[in-house]
């Protein structure tokens, strides 16, 4: 989700039950999108790539200490007056443990929303690296993201408060809506899919536009057929089929043991973590195995890494 949304979000739930200290939920809200600046470590150290967006900050454990720092930093007097100048309003936040706490409330209706999106968190971090996620909404959804931005306007701007009130439950009802619309969309194009020649599992994906999904049907985890599917026009694309795992030049075992050893590797482990698919072509190249491993849904990253084993 945006950074509007997830700053909306939590400031009007505060709103409903009369907390006077909406900011401080707000501002937990948007605290663990700034994981944009531990990028440059996950970067630099391929084996740190939980330090990225959506990564360390984006589980329940530490989003608590993110929601801290940056209460404790948004409080500081020439921080809070700086952008009091700057927004021509005054930051009536206080750090303490309820602020905190409010903070961290926002960080969890954050988790929500983006657990919604495709992609994924690693909400249960550092205990599991899994990435959860109800693959409902694209990253991004551009008419939540305009609606939230023009809630944000009207709550700035000097109106009377039943218009604030009018736009917050607008967004509400509009955000809601969006959900129900792709979930009912989701399992439609679902039952719409026939299963064949082998496949017996099938997930969709969500694109940035709702009636588009992009379909994967398994066979148990040896092959798989992906296409994109259109559930307003009813229409989809020729199927693509790919194998989990081709070996050339090589023997199975062989190929496994160098598979094994490859799958230890920081800028692999990274990869694989980026990924939807992952699946690997393993080629002999005289005293090497030469092994590739491809994303073929291929949201963000690369789409394909190499690396070479002797």
């Amino acid at each position: 989700m945006d950074l509007f949304t997830h700053f909306l979000v939590p400031f009007i739930i505060l709103t409903l039950i009369k907390v006077k200290d909406r900011l401080s939920g707000a501002f937990g809200g948007i605290s663990i999108d700034f994981d944009f600046i531990l990028f440059i470590i996950g970067f630099l150290s391929p084996e740190l790539f939980i330090f990225t967006h959506r990564g360390i900050t984006h589980s329940f454990f530490f989003g608590f200490f993110t929601a801290l720092i940056f209460i404790y930093i948004i409080t500081r007097p020439v921080v809070k007056n700086t952008i009091s100048w700057i927004i021509k309003r005054p930051i009536k936040v206080e750090f303490g443990w309820f602020s905190v706490l409010l903070a961290y409330f926002g960080v969890l209706t954050h988790l929500f929303l983006d657990y919604l999106t495709t992609g994924g968190i690693p909400l249960f971090y550092p205990f599991s690296l899994t990435r959860y996620t109800a693959n409902l909404y694209y990253f991004t959804d551009p008419i939540i993201t305009i609606i939230a931005l023009s809630v944000i306007i009207i709550l700035y701007l000097r109106l009377k408060p039943q218009y604030k009130k009018i736009a917050m439950a607008i967004f509400l009802v509009a955000l809601i809506s969006m959900g129900g619309i792709r979930a009912y969309e989701k399992m439609d194009v679902l039952q719409e899919q026939a299963l064949s020649n082998g496949y017996t599992q099938i997930t969709a994906y969500p694109t940035n536009d709702m009636f588009t999904w992009k379909v994967v049907e398994s066979d148990g985890g040896n092959r798989y057929r992906y296409y994109t599917y259109n559930n307003l026009e009813k229409k989809s694309t020729k199927p693509k089929e790919v194998d989990n795992l081709t070996i050339i030049n090589g023997s199975y075992s062989s190929a496994q043991e160098a598979i094994k050893y490859a799958d230890t590797l920081p800028e692999v482990r990274k990869f694989k973590w980026n990924s939807f698919y992952t699946v690997i072509k393993a080629d002999r190249e005289s005293t090497n195995w030469v092994i590739t491993y491809y994303d073929f849904i291929g949201f963000w990253g690369p789409d394909s890494i190499t690396v070479t084993v002797p």
